[in-house]
This record gives structure tokens, C-alpha cells and sequence, in this order.
């Protein structure tokens, strides 16, 4: 564990050095395409403002942007919305490893750069967009913070113009209270417990699974359960939380893979050879 505390130490220091020398560097005007013919000249103001001017309308705006506790910004074109045009992106180091980051993007109707916003969601862990990163082949955006010892990522993609929350994570406080009764190998390594989510569009839940909370699961396909075996003779099986009676038990040494909780109730899976897949809850604190 002490090895591993000195090797995130040594990681916050060299972001915290990477990005001094980003920001140093960075450009005070930046001139992107933001659209078949439209040209955006963007250029970093005192206030942290950003000033830009449209081209060939000769619109001017001025954006909000982000910035550091110095004032500072950095400014870069990334195509964030997958359409083959880049977007702007202000980004600015907050605290000593967070990063803040808006984008603009150009909405032809209105004929003037917009900032995106995702679909507001508040399972969302870093709220607005952090530390952002662009996965093309996934068509999949990270926003990924720091609270506390833990790290988070939030997912997001598009419905159409629509950026929403696609996948989250929750973290559990039950691994003491729940290896009585589940046992699940971890190492060194392993981090928290969590709950991770996927949405549909609308902030319905799709699928959940427990799972690693610092390992983020690889974006388009199905979540991964962490799998434990039964510690106990007989482990009552529940159909919901909240339950006070059941006919159904697991026995020791059946494995189960870990799905969702709810108030201290754990839901599991257990393939039964002969039955096929039984899904129930566990109760950690009778």
C-alpha cells in the first residue's frame, strides 16, 4: 500500500509539473474551422474571458471560459462532437489535480459558438465537464475528478445533439460488512467498492454492476461483475430489499457475481447448473 501511495504521489507531481509547463506554453489566440467555411479567430482575455470573432459573419462573442487561480487558461481545438469540425476547448488546473474545462461548440441556426452542456444528471460524480477526454472509436467523452483519496469518471455520449450521461459509478462502504457473507478476492491494488451504472438517454438505468471503483470499465460494452463466494452455510436469498422471508438460500462456496445495492442489500447472481441464472438480494446487516 505504501509502495502504491508514493507511485500516486509521484504521478500528482508530474501532472501538477506538466501542466505548469502546458500552461506556460499555451497560445493566447488560437484560429480554428469551426464549420464547412466558418472561421473562429479566439483570443485569451485578463478576466479569463475568451474573445472570438466569426468568420466570414464577423460576429463577436465573449465566453466565459475557465480558469486557473492565477487567471490562466490554456486553449486548444479537439473535435468533441465527432462531426469532423473541432470544437474550442478552455482548460484551466484547478486545485492541485483537477482540471476545469469548457467547450464551445457552433450552432449554425444561431450562427455563433454555444457552450455544451450535458443533460443534467446528478449521479454524475464530477458534475460538469472535468478533465476531459475524447474517445473517437467509442464516440465516448471521460470527465474524470478528484474527491477526497478517490477518482472518479463520468461518461457521456450523444442523442443527437444530446449530451448524456452514459455511465457513472457509486461507491460502497461494504467491504468490511460484506465479507462475512461474500468474500471477494482483492489485492493490493484493488480499490473501493462501486456501483457502476449505464443510462439510456433519458437517465434510465440499463444495466448496473459492482465492480472496481478505480478501474473504469472500457466504453460500448457490457459491464463487468467482481465475483465472491459464499462464506456462510446458508445465505438467505431475497427477491427485493427489504424482504423479511425467503424459501431460497445460497450454501458456502457458491460463487456469485455482484450486480447493485441498495441500503446495505447487495444483489447477486448465482448460476444454478440445473435452474440457470438466479438473481436475488443479500442482506449485509440483519
Amino acid at each position: 500500500m505504501k509502495h502504491r501511495d508514493a507511485m500516486l504521489a509521484a504521478l500528482l507531481m508530474g501532472l501538477a509539473v506538466t501542466c505548469a509547463h502546458a500552461q506556460a506554453a499555451a497560445p493566447a489566440r488560437l484560429q480554428l474551422e469551426v464549420a464547412a467555411g466558418v472561421q473562429v479567430q479566439a483570443t485569451l482575455q485578463d478576466d479569463g474571458g475568451i474573445s472570438v470573432v466569426l468568420a466570414p459573419s464577423g460576429k463577436r462573442q465573449v465566453l466565459p471560459g475557465v480558469t486557473d487561480a492565477d487567471g490562466n487558461a490554456r486553449l486548444s481545438a479537439e473535435d468533441v462532437d465527432f462531426d469532423g469540425h473541432p470544437e474550442l476547448v478552455a482548460r484551466a488546473s484547478v486545485g492541485m489535480v483537477n482540471e476545469a474545462v469548457a467547450v464551445y461548440r457552433y450552432v449554425p441556426a444561431r450562427q455563433e459558438l454555444v457552450a455544451l452542456a450535458p443533460i443534467p444528471n446528478d449521479r454524475a460524480q464530477c458534475g460538469d465537464l472535468m478533465g476531459l477526454t475524447v474517445d473517437e472509436d467509442n464516440r465516448t467523452l471521460s470527465s474524470s475528478c478528484r474527491s477526497g483519496p478517490m477518482w472518479y469518471v463520468d461518461q457521456y455520449r450523444y442523442d443527437g445533439a444530446r449530451l448524456y450521461l452514459y455511465r457513472a459509478e457509486r461507491l460502497l462502504m461494504l467491504d468490511d460488512v460484506l465479507e462475512p457473507y461474500v468474500f471477494i478476492k482483492q489485492t493490493a491494488d484493488s480499490g473501493p467498492l462501486a456501483v457502476w451504472s449505464t443510462f439510456d438517454p433519458d437517465g434510465n438505468v440499463l444495466e448496473t454492476a459492482i465492480g472496481d471503483g478505480l478501474e473504469t470499465p472500457r466504453a460500448g460494452v457490457p459491464l463487468l461483475r467482481i465475483s465472491g463466494h459464499v462464506m456462510v452455510a446458508r445465505l438467505p436469498l431475497y427477491s427485493r430489499p427489504g424482504d423479511a422471508t425467503t424459501k431460497r438460500y445460497l450454501v458456502r462456496d457458491d460463487r456469485v457475481e455482484l450486480l447493485d445495492e441498495r441500503d446495505g442489500w447487495v444483489q447477486v447472481r448465482y448460476d444454478n447448473p440445473t435452474r440457470g441464472a438466479v438473481v436475488g438480494w443479500v442482506n449485509t446487516q440483519p
